[in-house]
């Protein structure tokens, strides 16, 4: 099994789709805001060598460790965010499908990584389609989200054409819906703005590195030019931030939110750096999360609310978090334009 890089990444246009089907999918969310669905959860998560890259005797030990008390605590944290239709994150990118689907008339399919609804079970609903573009919400590149991702919907296909959509983080019309959606939701009290992403261990970034010698070997390392920025979150994320931040008048820095256990994580960690922010005197302190497509568990209540209750411990008076582009308009002509373009618009995944 190949990955072939299409050299137009370019995401417009119209093509013969013949019989194409749709299948978006996101990382997960337990069923269920208990210690059991979220153990059962974590577990199937966990597990994956992609999020733990260690031999799988010493990742089983691991996370037996972390199943004693982390479920029962995060399964407060999802009681926290949980509301009539469920999980945010399933509910917000099954809208997003409903969206894409009204504005494309293809099939499309709901999957999730880990839990429900499962990718061989959201294959079947497409019917019979000669191709399937799959759509992972993920605007970086990341082992731990694209990689496992790719592979579980490819584990699934038999005699169909799989069509994967690149990472979007530098894409044009993702920066300009992206941008538009910030400068409309940042409130005019803010004087600061948070670019918070996802936080990675750094021997994931290292270990994506295809060079061998270039990630993290310097500071500038994600400014110079190399091939390794194709698969490289670090940079990505810069890019994306440096790209929003140029279009909006505010002082802005990043950081990097959500450390499962100890080790070297990327850096600054959000906590720290919103702590240093309210320490040096930014009072209204503005959140936007760009490695999230939809609302979830660690925006809505690590960043909404952990991160807010830090920051005005440290001094600050008000933390607003941006909500993600989850079901905007705009966001789904956009997904839909790109779901119905031409085939050398995407990568294809040869199975062989």
């Amino acid at each position: 099994m190949t990955l072939e890089k299409s050299a137009d990444t370019n995401l417009y246009g119209n093509t013969d789709q013949g019989r194409r089907g749709i299948l978006v999918v996101n990382l997960g969310s337990p069923e269920a805001p208990t210690t059991a669905a979220v153990r059962r959860y974590l577990n199937e998560f966990l597990m994956d060598p992609h999020v733990l890259a260690m031999p799988w005797v010493l990742r089983r030990l691991l996370v037996s460790a972390i199943m004693v008390n982390r479920p029962r605590r995060t399964a407060r944290a999802y009681q926290r965010i949980w509301n009539e239709t469920g999980s945010p994150l399933v509910s917000l990118t099954s809208s997003v499908a409903d969206g894409i689907r009204q504005q494309t008339g293809l099939p499309v399919a709901v999957a999730m990584r880990y839990g429900t609804p499962q990718v061989d079970a959201a294959i079947r609903t497409l019917g019979d389609v000669d191709e399937i573009v799959l759509m992972a919400l993920y605007p970086q590149h990341a082992d731990s989200t694209r990689t496992t991702t790719i592979k579980r919907v490819a584990r699934e296909l038999s005699g169909k054409r799989l069509l994967v959509l690149p990472p979007y983080y530098n894409n044009p019309d993702f920066l300009s819906v992206f941008g538009a959606h910030v400068k409309k939701h940042l409130p005019a009290s803010a004087e600061h703005l948070l670019f918070s992403y996802h936080g990675l261990p750094e021997h994931h970034i290292t270990n994506a590195d295809p060079t061998g010698f270039h990630c993290l070997r310097t500071e500038s390392c994600c400014v110079t030019h190399s091939i390794a920025h194709d698969t490289c979150y670090r940079h990505q994320c810069f890019s994306t931030t440096r790209a929003i931040g140029s279009l909006i008048d505010i002082d802005h820095s990043q950081s990097f939110q959500s450390r499962l256990r100890p080790g070297r994580w990327l850096q600054p960690s959000s906590s720290q750096h919103a702590t240093t922010l309210a320490q040096q005197g930014v009072r209204h302190l503005a959140v936007v999360c760009p490695a999230f497509a939809v609302d979830n568990l660690e925006t809505l209540e690590e960043v909404g609310q952990q991160l807010s209750l830090t920051f005005r411990k440290a001094g600050g008076k008000e933390l607003i978090l941006i909500p993600a582009l989850n079901d905007e308009p705009e966001w789904i002509q956009v997904l839909s334009k790109w779901a119905g373009g031409a085939i050398d618009s995407f990568r294809e995944l040869s199975l062989q």
